[in-house]
């Protein structure tokens, strides 16, 4: 099976950086596209950022673009969300999440992605 784990949230300042890991148990993230979500109360789950299994593309959403950064290390079986210039908007739980899907794009919608981490809160303050 697979087990996703995401670390490394917590509460910012307006303008800081921080870094989200997601650790991959069961053999399978090394091999499938890993993808960033995050949700607020009351919306639907939004699309950060993903990569390919080899690393060799990456995706973000524009509400991030220039300010977050989605990387992996497949030799640890994790993947990355560097997060820069957060701002308020920012606040939300944070997922990762693996996709067995084949597609020559990215996928972006939460229902292409079949599991899941329980998630990790970001919160940035004014």
């Amino acid at each position: 099976q697979v087990q996703l784990v995401e670390s490394g949230g917590g509460l910012v300042q307006a303008g800081d950086s921080l870094r989200l890991s997601c650790a991959g148990f069961g053999g399978y993230v090394n091999t499938y596209t890993m993808g960033w979500f995050r949700q607020t109360p009351g919306k639907e789950r939004e699309f950060v950022g993903g990569i390919t299994w080899n690393g060799g593309r990456t995706s973000v959403a524009d509400a991030v673009k220039g300010r977050f950064t989605v990387s992996k290390d497949n030799t640890k079986s994790e993947v990355y969300l560097q997060m820069n210039s957060l701002k308020p908007e920012d606040t939300a739980v944070y997922y990762c999440a693996l996709s067995w899907r084949l597609a020559v794009t990215i996928p972006i919608m939460a229902n292409e992605y079949e599991y899941w981490g329980q998630g990790t809160q970001v919160t940035v303050s004014s």
